[in-house]
Protein backbone atom coordinates (compact mmCIF):
# COMPACT_ATOMS: atom_id res chain seq x y z
CA UNK A 1 0.00 0.00 0.00
CA UNK A 2 2.75 2.47 0.91
CA UNK A 3 4.52 1.78 -2.39
CA UNK A 4 1.29 2.47 -4.27
CA UNK A 5 0.95 5.82 -2.52
CA UNK A 6 4.60 6.67 -3.15
CA UNK A 7 4.30 5.77 -6.84
CA UNK A 8 1.15 7.81 -7.25
CA UNK A 9 2.68 10.75 -5.37
CA UNK A 10 5.77 10.74 -7.54
CA UNK A 11 3.66 10.50 -10.70
CA UNK A 12 1.84 13.66 -9.62
CA UNK A 13 5.06 15.52 -8.78
CA UNK A 14 4.99 14.93 -5.02
CA UNK A 15 7.83 13.12 -3.35
CA UNK A 16 10.42 14.29 -5.84
CA UNK A 17 13.76 14.03 -4.11
CA UNK A 18 15.33 16.83 -6.14
CA UNK A 19 12.93 19.66 -6.96
CA UNK A 20 15.42 21.05 -9.45
CA UNK A 21 14.46 18.14 -11.71
CA UNK A 22 10.77 19.02 -11.56
CA UNK A 23 9.72 20.54 -14.88
CA UNK A 24 7.60 23.73 -14.96
CA UNK A 25 4.82 21.67 -16.56
CA UNK A 26 4.92 19.10 -13.75
CA UNK A 27 5.02 21.82 -11.11
CA UNK A 28 1.97 23.52 -12.66
CA UNK A 29 -0.07 20.35 -12.42
CA UNK A 30 0.73 19.50 -8.78
CA UNK A 31 -2.58 19.35 -6.98
CA UNK A 32 -4.65 19.20 -10.13
CA UNK A 33 -7.49 18.71 -10.44
CA UNK A 34 -8.46 18.96 -6.76
CA UNK A 35 -6.68 22.07 -5.50
CA UNK A 36 -7.69 25.59 -6.50
CA UNK A 37 -6.36 28.83 -5.16
CA UNK A 38 -8.23 31.98 -4.30
CA UNK A 39 -6.54 35.33 -4.56
CA UNK A 40 -7.68 38.90 -4.24
CA UNK A 41 -7.70 40.90 -7.47
CA UNK A 42 -8.84 44.37 -8.39
CA UNK A 43 -11.68 44.70 -10.85
CA UNK A 44 -9.35 46.66 -13.13
CA UNK A 45 -7.06 43.60 -13.39
CA UNK A 46 -9.80 41.40 -14.84
CA UNK A 47 -11.73 44.07 -16.74
CA UNK A 48 -10.11 43.18 -20.07
CA UNK A 49 -11.29 39.58 -19.70
CA UNK A 50 -14.77 40.30 -18.38
CA UNK A 51 -15.35 43.58 -20.19
CA UNK A 52 -18.35 45.66 -19.29
CA UNK A 53 -20.00 42.72 -17.52
CA UNK A 54 -18.47 43.88 -14.25
CA UNK A 55 -19.91 47.35 -14.03
CA UNK A 56 -17.88 48.11 -10.88
CA UNK A 57 -15.09 50.61 -10.20
CA UNK A 58 -11.59 49.45 -11.16
CA UNK A 59 -10.43 49.56 -7.51
CA UNK A 60 -13.14 47.15 -6.30
CA UNK A 61 -11.69 44.09 -4.56
CA UNK A 62 -12.76 40.79 -6.06
CA UNK A 63 -11.69 37.19 -5.48
CA UNK A 64 -10.45 35.06 -8.35
CA UNK A 65 -10.50 31.27 -8.21
CA UNK A 66 -7.65 29.66 -10.16
CA UNK A 67 -6.85 26.07 -11.06
CA UNK A 68 -3.50 24.78 -9.80
CA UNK A 69 -2.00 25.54 -13.24
CA UNK A 70 -3.00 29.22 -12.93
CA UNK A 71 -6.04 29.21 -15.22
CA UNK A 72 -8.71 31.55 -13.86
CA UNK A 73 -11.94 29.67 -13.28
CA UNK A 74 -14.18 32.27 -11.62
CA UNK A 75 -14.30 35.77 -10.19
CA UNK A 76 -16.53 36.55 -7.23
CA UNK A 77 -17.13 39.59 -5.07
CA UNK A 78 -16.81 37.73 -1.79
CA UNK A 79 -13.98 35.56 -0.45
CA UNK A 80 -16.31 33.26 1.48
CA UNK A 81 -18.40 32.73 -1.64
CA UNK A 82 -15.26 31.85 -3.62
CA UNK A 83 -14.31 29.20 -1.05
CA UNK A 84 -17.87 27.86 -0.79
CA UNK A 85 -18.20 27.68 -4.57
CA UNK A 86 -14.97 25.71 -4.87
CA UNK A 87 -16.05 23.28 -2.17
CA UNK A 88 -19.42 22.84 -3.86
CA UNK A 89 -17.53 21.29 -6.78
CA UNK A 90 -15.40 19.08 -4.48
CA UNK A 91 -12.34 21.27 -4.89
CA UNK A 92 -9.98 22.20 -2.08
CA UNK A 93 -9.47 25.98 -2.02
CA UNK A 94 -6.32 27.55 -0.62
CA UNK A 95 -5.56 31.20 -0.12
CA UNK A 96 -2.78 32.97 -2.00
CA UNK A 97 -1.52 36.36 -0.87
Amino acid sequence: MQNEIDSESRANGWGVSDFRKLTPESFATIGMPNIVYVREVLAGEVESELGSELGVPADTRLYAVHAANGQRMAVLDNRDAAFAGARQYDLEPVSVH
